[in-house]
Order: structure tokens, then C-alpha cells, then sequence
């Protein structure tokens, strides 16, 4: 039997990824991030001027596991584009480096600043 609290993590999840462009599951806050990781991802999507709805794991411990549940991905940051989940920090750090993170933003008509983009992968090339 699936108690009351997980199925409404479940449902506020859902409708979180569902009613937003970009989403990151993340330790922390955009503004105040709590793990070098969350720091990472927050920070690319900042600098590239991606608009987006940071949800903060920390706090609650139903809301850390409940994420982990619904993507059945282990670990925090989770970013989720149109619905869609992308990956965590290793995974959306190698797509930035790559363009793999712009094409994916082009296909999915996210606005985001291809200056800044490209200003990333000279530093890291």
C-alpha cells in the first residue's frame, strides 16, 4: 500500500515537470545552492540565461527520495526539459561541453543565450 505523503510527493513532482519548461531538482536553491553538483548545474543554466524552477530536495526527506523514485536516477541535481528527464551533473556538464545541452534546448524551443554557451566549451576546451 502506497502511503498518502508519497503518492502526493509523487503528484507535486509530476506537476512541477510537467507545468515547467526546465527543472532542477537540486540540493539548495538557484540563489543559494548546498552542493557543489546542484552549484554546477545551477550555474550553467544561470550563465546560459535559461529560465528556469529550481526545487529545493533538502527540504523535505520525502521530496529527496521521491524525486530519486521518479526518475529511478540515484542522485541530486536531476534536470528535467519539457517534461523530460536529462541527467545530473556529469551528464548535463558533458552535454554543455559537447553542444549536446544547445541542440536539446533548440529542439525543445527553450530560450537560452548561445553566446554564453560557446563562452563555456573556449574556457573548458
Amino acid at each position: 500500500m502506497t502511503d498518502v505523503a508519497t503518492t502526493d510527493v509523487q503528484a507535486a513532482i509530476k506537476a512541477d515537470v510537467e507545468n515547467n519548461d526546465v527543472v532542477l531538482f537540486m540540493k539548495g536553491t538557484a540563489s543559494m545552492p548546498q552542493c557543489g553538483f546542484s552549484s554546477r548545474v545551477a550555474g550553467v543554466l544561470n550563465y546560459m540565461g535559461v529560465t528556469f524552477k529550481d526545487v529545493n530536495v533538502l527540504a523535505s526527506p520525502d521530496l529527496r527520495q521521491g524525486i530519486k523514485d521518479f526518475s529511478d536516477w540515484p542522485t541530486v541535481p536531476q534536470l528535467y526539459v519539457k517534461g523530460e528527464f536529462v541527467g545530473g551533473c556529469d551528464i548535463i556538464t558533458e552535454m554543455t561541453l559537447s553542444g549536446e545541452l544547445d541542440a536539446l534546448f533548440d529542439q525543445k524551443g527553450v530560450t537560452y543565450d548561445k553566446d554564453a554557451a560557446e563562452k563555456i566549451r573556449e574556457a573548458n576546451g
